[in-house]
């Protein structure tokens, strides 16, 4: 039972519900848009009482009715989708899509004005080491190749070299 409220409380599941709500909702203000205005207005272009009896092509069939196909219905249908869509991407997948563009370029933009302080690596203080000591003594490393450095190869300074204790 926990497993399955779990599931049940998952964000996805909850905005999954909401959209499948707000979505019959929608369906249903289309469709009525759509078979009370556009079908009849379509239809008396076709001269038919709406969408749904225009374009209609009688095939004879053996039994007394004959077999109808229903363009007008199909177009109707077709109608309504686009406009289904037309809706949900203008009211919004657009605005959704300006909104996170826009909170995008805000954060690109703090990061760019508030560079990240990153502290050297080992490697890198052991190269800027390195290219110390070899400027210090004119371009060779001391005896050993490097591999062995004394204090007294160090420079002298506070805190540097074996000069000052902590």
């Amino acid at each position: 039972m926990k497993g399955f409220k779990e599931f049940l409380l998952r964000g996805n599941v909850i905005d999954l519900a909401v959209a499948v709500v707000i979505g019959a909702a929608f369906t249903a203000i289309v469709t009525v848009i759509v078979s009370a205005l556009i079908n009849p207005l379509i239809g008396a272009v076709f001269n038919a009482s709406s969408l749904d009896h225009a374009l209609v092509l009688e095939i004879p069939t053996t039994g007394k009715d004959p077999a109808a196909l229903k363009f007008g219905a199909v177009i109707g249908a077709v109608i309504n989708f686009v406009i289904v869509a037309a809706v949900v991407y203008f009211a919004l997948v657009l605005p959704v899509n300006h909104l996170k563009k826009v909170a995008f370029d805000r954060v690109k933009k703090n990061e760019e004005q508030t560079p990240q302080d990153v502290p050297p690596t080992d490697v890198e203080v052991l190269l800027e080491i390195r290219d110390l000591l070899r400027s210090r003594n004119g371009g060779a490393l001391p005896a050993g190749g490097g591999a062995h450095v004394a204090p007294s190869d160090l420079p002298e300074g506070p805190g540097i070299g074996g000069t000052t204790k902590l």
